[in-house]
């Protein structure tokens, strides 16, 4: 079973998000996972992760994307020992957990060094089809 991972530091400031929505979408195509639907969910839950760990989080923040046969697991790490909670959604955010559970197969948080790292298991993926890393060519292949 081939196991891929893919590990990322990144600053503790409002363009985290985007740079972590970025990564994992050009990660998971590169890595064969072309379904686009699909890799819209992953960047949402990326995003509410990283965004979670900067608002709440401290110090570096560690982002990392895994697949060991066909499962993806997205994490961030950061120094807050604080364990994420589901809020009552407000006009400044606290629906990232919600978001989290409604997208995602399952998450945790296991305790590193101090801080945590909160994990979020993604639902499987569609069977990757023709042109696989390359969602152009999925799409090409589908017309």
């Amino acid at each position: 079973m081939s196991e891929l991972t893919a590990r990322l530091d990144l600053p503790l400031g409002a363009s985290a998000p985007g740079t972590a929505r970025r990564v994992v979408v050009a990660v998971l195509d590169g890595w064969g996972f072309s379904d686009e639907t699909w890799l819209d969910c992953a960047a949402l839950i990326v995003s509410e992760v990283v965004t979670n760990a900067v608002r709440h989080g401290g110090g570096c923040l560690a982002f990392a994307i895994e697949s060991t046969g066909g499962r993806v697991v997205i994490s961030a790490s950061d120094a807050s020992s604080l364990v994420p909670r589901r809020r009552d959604p407000d006009p400044a955010g606290g629906r990232g957990i919600a978001l989290i559970e409604a997208f995602g197969a399952r998450w945790g948080v296991d305790d590193q060094d101090g801080g945590k790292r909160v994990w979020v298991e993604l639902p499987p993926c569609p069977r990757p089809g023709p042109g696989a890393g390359d969602r152009r060519g999925v799409k090409e292949a589908a017309a």
